[in-house]
């Protein structure tokens, strides 16, 4: 299956509205450009499966704007898991690295009722990415998705 970017999201300071983007620069000192929470950690950008959002809405039981996840990046064609940890994600001419699984956090219950709890099981949320290549991304830019080079086990 195709990995599609399907969005683009940044806020300019903590609790401040969600800014939609049809593009980007990603950086490693500064996550999306002009994003409050980019600065280099485990949790530089945050990336929310498209599909894993279309079974929250189901299970809510209407729609729900994946803004109010305050995520940066909205991805389809995936549903990430524990093994995507470590991997990289290619979008455009940036590369993240998946750190960890992102936590829900209270402020998603502030916003629609229920909401945290349903985004707390595994990968719900999304994943936390470091930026390991600068680089220019789009909306509908095509994601590849690379997993670590296994080591062998010693006997």
């Amino acid at each position: 299956m195709t990995l599609t970017l399907k969005g683009i999201a940044r806020r300019n300071q903590k609790r401040a509205a969600m800014e939609t983007l049809t593009h980007s620069s990603i950086t490693q000192t500064a996550g999306i450009a002009g994003d409050s929470r980019g600065k280099p950690s485990k949790r530089q950008v945050t990336v929310l499966s498209a599909d894993s959002w279309q079974v929250i809405a189901s299970l809510y039981g209407q729609p729900i704007d994946w803004l109010i996840r305050r995520a940066n990046l909205l991805i389809s064609g995936i549903v990430f898991n524990q093994d995507d940890i470590g991997s990289t994600l290619t979008i455009g001419q940036a590369v993240l690295e998946i750190t960890k699984e992102c936590d829900p956090c209270y402020r998603m219950g502030e916003q629609v009722q229920g909401l945290q709890e349903l985004l707390k099981p595994a990968f719900m949320a999304g994943v936390c990415c470091k930026v390991i290549h600068d680089g220019y991304i789009k909306v509908g830019d095509t994601v590849k998705l690379t997993k670590p080079q296994q080591q062998p086990k010693l006997i």
